[in-house]
């Protein structure tokens, strides 16, 4: 994967975890084109080939905002067409996220508006700052969530917290976010990231093929009736029993020491 993006940074945090930082704080990180093509390319180079890594953690530059939204100055010059095709990107990038096998942390260190808040609630999980704002303002602007908003916010938060939320347009902060049960764990500024990161390595940790099935049986079986979800559950176990990380699992357990796993 290379790095050399023009709107966001991504660097290896030890040997398994990526940490793709949204990078443009002149405009509180908003997304646009490129950031939806820059983003779009890192999800689906994962989803083709992770190689060694085991953990994405999704953050912003700077302490003020994860990301604002959408860009609404590159927009305000869109013709219909041009909003529609901008659109089809950043649903491409949401599905890749949405795709992804590695579990991806959103590490929310501000504002977190429109788009932003959709990204945090396309993750596995959010952790975020004390000074962390959320909103999902868009029917204030004579659109609606188009990201996911509608639907994963939905999933986390409820229905009706959503439709306050959403009809409304109004803000929140951590604390609310979470009580409602869209941010797993609330951290100072300076700390947010190295917590984000102590817990990023001990996923990493634990067995790569172990954590993927896991992540695939929550997010699917939730889908599906309790029968059909627990049939899924034993069907994705059954697939780790023939495994090399399985065996050096319980291998480890028994010779009392820290399991080495490979992923395979």
């Amino acid at each position: 994967m290379r790095s050399d993006f023009e709107t966001i940074a991504v660097d290896r945090h030890g040997q398994h975890t990526l940490v793709v930082t949204l990078n443009r704080p002149n405009v509180a990180n908003a997304m646009n084109t490129q950031m939806g093509l820059d983003l779009l390319e890192v999800f689906e180079g994962l989803n083709r080939d992770a190689a060694d890594l085991r953990v994405v953690i999704l953050t912003g530059q700077g302490k003020k905002a994860f990301c604002a939204g959408g860009d609404l100055k590159q927009r305000n010059q869109m013709t219909d067409k041009d909003w529609v095709a901008q659109h089809v990107i950043f649903e491409r990038m949401f599905d890749a996220l949405l795709a992804t096998t590695l579990p991806v942390i959103a590490a929310v260190n501000g504002a977190a508006y429109g788009g932003g808040c959709e990204l945090a609630a396309a993750s596995d999980f959010v952790y975020a700052s004390e000074n962390a704002m959320f909103a999902l303002p868009e029917v204030t602007l004579g659109i609606m969530p188009g990201c996911g908003g509608t639907q994963n916010f939905a999933r986390a938060v409820g229905e009706r917290r959503a439709k306050e939320v959403i009809f409304s347009g109004a803000a929140f902060g951590a604390a609310e976010g979470l009580q409602w049960g869209l941010i797993n764990r609330v951290a100072s500024s300076e700390d947010l990231l190295p917590t984000t990161l102590a817990l990023a390595e001990r996923i990493a940790s634990n067995g790569p093929l172990s954590v993927r099935a896991t992540k695939q049986a929550i997010h699917r079986g939730l889908q599906m009736s309790l029968l059909d979800g627990l049939a899924f559950e034993v069907a994705t176990y059954n697939r780790l029993i023939p495994t090399a990380d399985r065996r050096e699992g319980v291998l480890a357990f028994n010779e009392g020491r820290k399991a080495v796993f490979r992923g395979e």
